[in-house]
Order: C-alpha cells, then sequence, then structure tokens
C-alpha cells in the first residue's frame, strides 16, 4: 500500500514540477538557509528521519535529533526548475543499498520552504519524504 501512495505522490510531485506550479524563485540555485526537519507518512503516522541543516550551497544531515551534530558538510546544486542534486552522502537515504530519485523544491513565498525526497530502496520501491524548515 505504500508503494502505491509513493506512486501517486510521485505522479502528482512530477505533474506540479513539469506545469511550474511547485517553482516560484530558483534563479539563486539555493534553498533558503536553515534547518529542515525530515518526515515520511508510513502506516498511518509520521516518522522522523532527522534533520538536514542548509546554509548557502552547503548541507550536513541528516541528523536524528539529539543524536549529536554533522561531521561534515557537502555541496549541493539546485538548477532552475527547483531539483536539488547532492553531492555527497545523505545518511540513510543513500546507505543499505537506497538511492535518489529525485529531490524537488517547493519556494512559493506563502509557505514554509521546503523540499521532497524520492529514495529508491534495493527492493525497486519508492518512498516519498518531505523536509520541511523549522
Amino acid at each position: 500500500m505504500a508503494s502505491g501512495i509513493s506512486r501517486i505522490f510521485i505522479g502528482i510531485l512530477l505533474l506540479a514540477a513539469a506545469t511550474g506550479t511547485a517553482r516560484a524563485d530558483f534563479s539563486d540555485g539555493k534553498m533558503p538557509d536553515g534547518i529542515y526537519h525530515c518526515e515520511v507518512y508510513l502506516l498511518g503516522m509520521f516518522l522522523s528521519l532527522g534533520d538536514i541543516t542548509i546554509k548557502g550551497n552547503v548541507y550536513s544531515g541528516p541528523i536524528y535529533t539529539g543524536l549529536g551534530t554533522a561531521q561534515q558538510g557537502y555541496d549541493y546544486q539546485m538548477d532552475a526548475n527547483g531539483v536539488i542534486s547532492w553531492l555527497g552522502p545523505l545518511g540513510g537515504y543513500t546507505a543499505g543499498g537506497n538511492s535518489l530519485s529525485l529531490t524537488q523544491a517547493t519556494l512559493d513565498g506563502q509557505s514554509t520552504p521546503s523540499f521532497d525526497i524520492i529514495m529508491k530502496q534495493p527492493d525497486g520501491a519508492f518512498t516519498a519524504s518531505t523536509c520541511t524548515r523549522q
């Protein structure tokens, strides 16, 4: 069931990106600085996936609440459509056979900046999580 929900979410996300509705102003090529809390909706509840800190074009994390701070920062890039390319590891998103499929930013002035990470699991299923600036 989670796989079906993920497919629907991916379709909506890709449609929004293609039509430009998720795009507001990506001209500077970076997300606003801050701590972004990442969650996934799974089995009827929100599960925390940690916090990613962004400052300029550098990110660190995710770090799980109460488990210290990130030791190293890595660069990231964001294109004119708000698609983010992470240029280093991204915790559990890129560990244990997981890989990143897509990261799409949302910056629309009226709401809190966020980005959605679509992760492909080793079994081929996709999981979507949302990271929102705190």
